[in-house]
């Protein structure tokens, strides 16, 4: 199913194409180290590297008998050379090549990642400061609390973006890490200059120590920290589903125009782009465990991790991209109705303002199990009211909760008519935007 999600650059990094010329690009680096170290004379040397080859159907059929893919690989290449093929894989084992040539996909397929993230976060910050100063309510437990602006949101999932980045690039530096050390790590067979100048000619660091392969703790890093972006997008997914639901529409995926929702109800407009999000952040973090097990191998190595290996790569970098672009695809078209989520704002009755007139009633002298005494029974007057059906805004235009609170006499003993009235602007709740938007977008 993977290949439905496949985007061209992505899913190149992981053909049979590209993981055979990543094993011959480490053969080949192999040849050169060799070379400079006295032992592969430059007439060999030239010709493996301007002949060298593989044929993928050949590599298949020997592969039938040796029932060994790197034997199978190293015997189709040797028929494109001649004598010279005695110099490829010398004194090498299987895990040199694959490993490292891993270590290639790997690295730049997470450079990838690392661009798709950037756009994401250039997205939402576009949005964040369209929408810096939109009121919505902010909810805990799905219930009404305070207000807050929807650019505050997006700030949230910038900031969280921002750290898988950082996370990102350590995660790059962790796995871009090859190993040329030998069948037990020990360089029996090849000296350590080999390695190094293998990974210097590839781009990558010898790993400081190794057995038969590199260890998979680096491969479980890579896959936690992927599972925790595809967290954050399921995160933003789940918000978009309920911004769209009916009863709150404050924001909803583009529906193009041709779309439909459903075959049997013609008005549906479904947050389908979201709920698939959602699932292919769960299909992603599905891979965490099988990587983590992958890095307790029997002694110097046992090959319980390649089978894993060959789904999770290629099926997790290949989602994830996915993800990230269909991610930022929703957040680029997504449709915001300012005017619903200020409707929503004052469905209570301006109850949101309740912690407002609470804290005020303290600098008046009143203790706190006092102040809250008062204002909780104006507030459940309300809920219980427009429960039954009574608009949230009276006669005058004023929020129901003002009305009780004016009309409360120990309150009004406290505060001026003109003070609690003041409880009810919405600029107290937005006077900080500015500065939380400058620690957050630098």
């Amino acid at each position: 199913m993977v290949e439905r999600y496949a985007r061209k650059e992505m899913a190149e990094k992981w053909t049979m194409q590209a993981k055979y010329q990543a094993w011959l690009d480490v053969e080949i680096a192999a040849v050169k180290a060799w070379h400079k170290l006295g032992l592969v004379p430059r007439e060999d040397m030239e010709k493996i590297v301007n002949n060298a080859g593989f044929d993928i159907d050949r590599i298949e059929e020997i592969e039938k008998e040796t029932k060994h893919d790197v034997i199978a690989f190293l015997t189709s290449v040797a028929e494109t050379l001649g004598e010279e093929s005695r110099w490829v894989h010398y004194g090498m084992t299987s895990s040199d090549t694959i490993d490292t040539a891993v270590a290639l996909q790997m690295r730049d397929s997470l450079k990838i990642i690392i661009e798709d993230v950037e756009k994401v976060m250039e997205t939402i910050k576009r949005r964040a400061f369209e929408h810096k100063m939109t009121l919505m309510v902010g909810r805990s437990h799905g219930i009404h609390g305070e207000p807050i602006t929807f650019g505050l949101v997006l700030a949230i999932w910038y900031d969280e973006f921002a750290r898988h980045l950082k996370n990102l690039k350590e995660t790059l530096d962790v796995i871009s890490v090859g190993k040329v050390s030998g069948a037990m790590g020990n360089f029996a067979h090849a000296p350590m200059e080999l390695e190094e100048l293998v990974c210097e000619e590839l781009g990558l660091k010898p790993a400081p120590v190794s057995n038969q392969v590199v260890q998979r703790d680096r491969y479980a890093r890579l896959f936690t920290t992927m599972a925790l972006i595809a967290s954050t997008i399921e995160k933003i997914a789940v918000n978009i589903r309920h911004f769209q639901r009916t009863e709150v529409y404050e924001a909803e995926e583009f529906f193009s125009k041709g779309q439909k929702g459903s075959s049997a109800m013609p008005h549906k407009r479904n947050p389908v782009l979201s709920e698939n999000l959602t699932g292919l952040a769960r299909q992603i973090r599905s891979m965490v465990v099988p990587a983590l097990e992958n890095v307790a191998l029997w002694h110097e190595r046992d090959i319980s991790h390649s089978s894993v290996e060959r789904f999770i790569l290629p099926d997790g970098f290949i989602t994830l991209d996915f993800a990230l672009n269909r991610l930022n695809n929703v957040l680029v078209n997504l449709v915001v109705y300012p005017k619903n989520m200020l409707k929503n704002l004052n469905l209570t009755g301006g109850l949101v303002f309740s912690q407002r007139v609470l804290l005020e009633l303290p600098k008046k002298g009143l203790s706190r199990e006092e102040a809250y005494k008062i204002v909780q029974r104006n507030a459940m007057k309300v809920w219980e009211e427009i429960q039954e059906g009574k608009s949230p805004i009276n006669e005058k235009g004023e929020s129901l909760f003002l009305e009780y609170l004016l009309q409360d006499e120990d309150l009004t003993k406290k505060m001026s008519e003109e003070e609690i009235r003041d409880c009810f602007d919405y600029s107290y709740y937005t006077k900080n935007v500015d500065k939380i938007f400058q620690r957050v977008f630098k």
